[in-house]
């Protein structure tokens, strides 16, 4: 018995035991256990036999591949498989004609962990319940492009009133072109909407089918093949007229594997690190050019010369703010039945650790709402001072186009 024990046995013997005094003495005697004895690490995270991610698209191009953005490299890079290659997780990926929809549906049927989607499909699925956390931006800030035969009559957005338009329903074009719709005095009841995914829509303006086609970059080619005009882009106009996406994971994985989310979002921000290097750019146009589909020239007019605010991970107050008019518009458009706050679905846990660990904070510029660099920010690189996009040429005066800002 040593001499604490001793001097503490002869001083309770003298002492009345009150209740506070016992409650007094138990604490001193769990602190002595807790000094004493040295706390046992956390178990480590086991990841999951299988990781299964889906992206809102098919590949492209012959051979088939997928490329584009932050997920795209990582995937294509086989960045995901080298991060758990000690692991034994194997891959799974999925990638969806179907688009956005399609991707709802598998998160429902949990086949799915992870996604890289679009904003408008993703909120439809929260509005209904299906419970993910937004976790990156991905491949957001896209371009959108409003193309008519070489021969059409049309000359500007305002035209399309009565006519025959075409785009993809419930993805991440249908919003901006509504805000663009309703920046011209229009909405979707003033044309003849025709529902049709990229491939049909494009057939069908070719075909003399419609008057006028939404779709993204994968016209250009079109273009510059004299097949059609371009009446109107995003590129050079307002942030807001661009499409948002991100990759998302399901909340129980999420919950039950934080470690491994964490490793995905940790893959993600050091692809858009790389991206976002200048030194890099021409590699990246070159990974992202696709045999008939994308050449490096048309990536390079759309991305314009300064890649790293397309790689940004952050859900700065810019994309924030996407997404809340993308919650608003979307129940007014009566494709939700309800409306939810876009801050809770937000978990910026996971990139905010992954940037302090790789000493990547400040690295990236945030925008605000109206999509100006935030003064005071640091900047990803001195290319950031550069304009976002290359202006675009359009069909109607020959100049940069314009629409209401």
């Amino acid at each position: 018995m040593t001499f604490a024990h001793i001097v503490t046995r002869r001083r309770l013997r003298r002492l009345p035991l009150s209740g506070s005094l016992l409650g007094r003495i138990a604490a001193a005697l769990g602190l002595v256990a807790t000094l004493a004895v040295p706390a046992l690490p956390a178990a480590a995270e086991t990841p999951p036999a299988e990781i299964r991610f889906a992206f809102a698209s098919p590949k492209i191009g012959s051979p088939p591949q997928y490329t584009i953005g932050t997920a795209g490299i990582a995937y294509s890079k086989g960045l995901f498989e080298e991060e758990f290659k000690n692991d034994k997780t194997k891959f799974e990926f999925f990638f969806f004609k179907g688009a956005g929809p399609a991707v709802n549906e598998a998160f429902t049927n949990k086949q799915i962990d992870f996604a890289a989607h679009g904003d408008l499909p993703s909120v439809i699925g929260r509005a209904a319940g299906l419970k993910t956390r937004l976790l990156f931006a991905n491949n957001h800030r896209n371009n959108i492009y409003l193309a008519i035969p070489p021969n059409s009559t049309l000359k500007s957005v305002k035209d399309l009133r009565g006519k025959k338009v075409s785009f993809h329903k419930g993805t991440n074009s249908q919003t901006p072109i509504n805000r663009l719709l309703r920046a011209n005095g229009l909405t979707e009841r003033d044309l003849k909407v025709v529902n049709l995914d990229t491939a049909s829509g494009k057939a069908a303006l070719l075909n003399g089918d419609i008057d006028a086609l939404f779709g993204s970059i994968d016209l250009l080619p079109l273009r510059d093949e004299g097949k059609l005009k371009i009446l109107f882009t995003s590129n050079g106009n307002s942030p807001v007229y661009t499409r948002q996406a991100h990759v998302h994971v399901d909340d129980e994985f999420a919950t039950k594997y934080p470690e491994t989310t964490r490793r995905i979002v940790k893959v993600l921000v050091k692809a858009a690190h790389w991206g976002s290097l200048p030194e890099n750019r021409a590699e990246v146009l070159k990974l992202w050019a696709i045999p008939g589909v994308y050449t490096t020239s048309i990536l390079e007019e759309d991305y314009g010369p300064d890649l790293s605010g397309r790689f940004s991970p952050l859900f700065d107050p810019f994309l924030v703010g996407r997404y809340k008019d993308v919650v608003k518009d979307a129940h007014e458009y009566k494709l939700t039945r309800k409306t939810f706050e876009v801050e809770p679905w937000i978990d910026r846990s996971f990139v905010n650790a992954v940037l302090k660990e790789e000493k990547l904070e400040g690295f990236w510029t945030p925008l605000d709402v109206n999509g100006k660099p935030i003064k005071g920010a640091n900047r990803a690189s001195a290319a950031s001072d550069k304009p976002a996009a290359a202006p675009v040429k359009t069909a109607a005066t020959g100049t940069t186009s314009g629409a209401a800002k």
